[in-house]
């Protein structure tokens, strides 16, 4: 039974800006650790999968860099998306490249910008995960939730199923606050993690059976895996697929789902207030990065400095980062509207800011 780690590579991670560019997106930034996201995502699968059955998906912008980071990784196990369209497209290219190699070969589709702190948690999670797949059960890994949080989806859990894993019975968009704690009280509800395994067969049986509008592009990439004219095809039928997300596209209409629970210190650190999720705080709260920052009488803030000094006096719950070409200052209950920045910057064409 091999695994065939899938990393999505692909986002743009605007909640990260000025940090984050157009060039160097979040999963390329040393956030949780001193090194790349993307490249403590492939590290955590080792003893559990090989690079050489690892594949990336990525934009062109970023193949290089995704080259460069991900150690081993086969030429032939990057897939370059000519456009982006969302994660449906994209998994069902790397299912069938795995397919092609492996019909029933298990695929592990990792976000590549996720932070795990008990990594032997987390791959013990994932292999009882490709046991229940290998039955051919399409299965999603939902996350213990620590707090009402709003930030993400949740998956409505029902009964133990015979060959592992629990019944899904539901899956829910970002609640409000009230609905959150509703959740989290019931224990009904798990955090959607967005970490998939399935068998390659399976997941393009679901393919073709819940996205039907994807069949005559599936076909045609199909049939050019792994010959010369592949390049060419992909080309000209990947930026014709439907933008839809795996979630919406198949999970949500499958019956032959399966979600594990999980609890391994999973954070998908979705902005700059999640930093104190995944580093250590001073005495007084504050996550700080930076030879040349200085805080006085300041809590809960997290800073991110460059080589200049940064100084800081009296804050709380502040998010202080310099890029060294540009500064962001912002409350750390509005870090999920840095992406706003981003987009008033579109707006005025700063695109060397971008």
């Amino acid at each position: 039974m091999a695994l065939h780690p899938v990393i999505m590579a692909g986002g743009s991670g605007t909640r990260f800006w000025p940090l984050s560019r157009k060039a160097r997106p979040k999963q390329f930034l040393p956030l949780a650790s001193k090194s790349p996201l993307i490249t403590d995502t492939v590290s955590r699968l080792k003893g559990l999968a090989s690079v050489k059955d690892t594949l990336v998906v990525c934009g062109p912008v970023h193949a290089k860099q995704a080259m460069r980071l991900v150690k081993g990784l086969p030429k032939g196990n990057l897939l370059v998306e000519p456009v982006a369209r969302n994660t449906a497209p994209a998994i069902a290219l790397a299912a069938l490249t795995v397919a092609a190699r492996d019909p029933e070969g298990i695929l592990v589709v990792l976000p590549s910008d996720h932070h795990v702190a008990d990594t032997k948690g987390f791959r013990q999670t994932l292999a009882e995960a490709a046991r229940v797949a290998a039955g051919g059960h399409l299965v999603t890994l939902g996350i213990k939730p620590h707090r009402a949080e709003t930030g993400y989806g949740y998956i409505q859990v029902g009964e133990a199923l015979p060959d592992g894993g629990r019944q899904v019975k539901a899956f829910r968009e970002k609640p409000d606050p009230e609905t959150a704690q509703r959740y989290v009280t019931s224990g009904e509800y798990l955090w959607n993690a967005g970490i998939f395994v399935f068998r390659a067969d399976a997941i393009l049986a679901a393919f073709a059976e819940h996205m039907p509008e994807m069949g005559k592009g599936l076909k045609a990439l199909r049939e050019a895996v792994g010959k010369r004219t592949w390049a060419g095809v992909l080309k000209r039928v990947f930026p014709k697929l439907p933008s839809v997300s795996i979630d919406y596209g198949v999970m949500e209409k499958a019956k032959n789902l399966a979600v594990l629970p999980g609890d391994f210190g999973w954070s998908d650190v979705g902005s700059f207030a999640a930093l104190p999720e995944v580093r250590p705080a001073d005495a007084h709260g504050n996550v700080v990065s930076g030879p040349e920052a200085v805080l006085v009488d300041c809590k809960g803030c997290v800073v991110v400095g460059d080589k200049r000094p940064l100084a800081l006096v009296g804050l709380t719950d502040m998010v202080v980062v310099d890029s060294g070409d540009a500064l962001l200052v912002v409350p750390k209950d509005k870090s999920q509207d840095v992406r706003k920045v981003v987009e008033a910057l579109k707006a005025r064409k700063r695109e060397k800011f971008l």
